[in-house]
């Protein structure tokens, strides 16, 4: 028996192992395109172009890629659903360690990772039809809320502030005026009151406040106090 065995014009094998093959390798290639495609509409275009965090997209983009090809080359084995909904679980409940991830960017993960899955999954019972479609429609729904129905973000600061005596319920207009003047956002839309530290009368807020769709949206600032008790 040769060294090397040529099978057919489009497969090259060496003792036994496939060096080349033509038709999975276009099928690898095309799939990854069209998975890399959908992922930079819907984290460059859509996400960053309302957010302007280039942090995520970094992740998101690789992240994404490194589930696709993960998923496809693993595709042969025989429990794939549970494979798919390990990785759910456990980039789905991610935490970075200096900062957690807003509910926004989890959602955009999450998003990112189950495209990937399922356009590395879809077997041959899947049409190509099928799956265009399903990229398809979640672009369409994300471009939706995105772009159209939230055409307004909801932005949250986080504050420590002094006048504890304001953060009574009936002081809640005067605090809300206050807040207003001192940072300059009048458009906070609600406040929640956080830790109360009555040794320093000071306390941590979390404002809420409208940005548009065009604007940057400000970063949720990391609780110092949730490192402190992770050590």
């Amino acid at each position: 028996m040769n060294l090397i065995d040529l099978i057919s014009p489009d497969k090259v094998s060496l003792t036994g192992i496939e060096l080349f093959d033509l038709a999975s390798f276009l099928n690898l290639f095309l799939r990854f395109i069209l998975n890399l495609t959908v992922v930079m509409i819907l984290v460059r275009w859509l996400y960053y172009s309302t957010t302007k965090r280039k942090d995520y997209l970094f992740t998101y983009i690789l992240l994404s890629s490194l589930i696709f090809l993960l998923c496809y080359l693993l595709a042969s084995v025989k429990l794939q659903m549970g494979f798919a909904l390990g990785l759910f679980a456990v980039f789905g409940i991610m935490r970075y360690r200096t900062n957690s991830i807003p509910i926004k960017e989890m959602t955009y993960l999450f998003l990112t990772i189950g495209v990937s899955i399922i356009n590395a999954l879809a077997d041959t019972n899947t049409s190509v039809t099928e799956v265009l479609f399903t990229n398809f429609v979640i672009i369409a729904i994300t471009f939706g809320l995105e772009k159209v129905w939230l055409l307004k973000n909801e932005a949250s600061k986080a504050i420590i502030y002094e006048k504890i005596n304001l953060i009574k319920p009936e002081n809640y207009q005067e605090l809300l005026e206050d807040l207003k003047v001192r940072t300059g956002i009048n458009n906070i839309k609600r406040v929640e009151i956080g830790q109360i530290d009555f040794l320093k009368d000071t306390c941590k807020l979390q404002i809420f406040y409208e940005v548009s769709g065009n604007q940057n949206t400000v970063p949720e600032l990391a609780d110092k106090d949730d490192d402190d008790d992770d050590d």
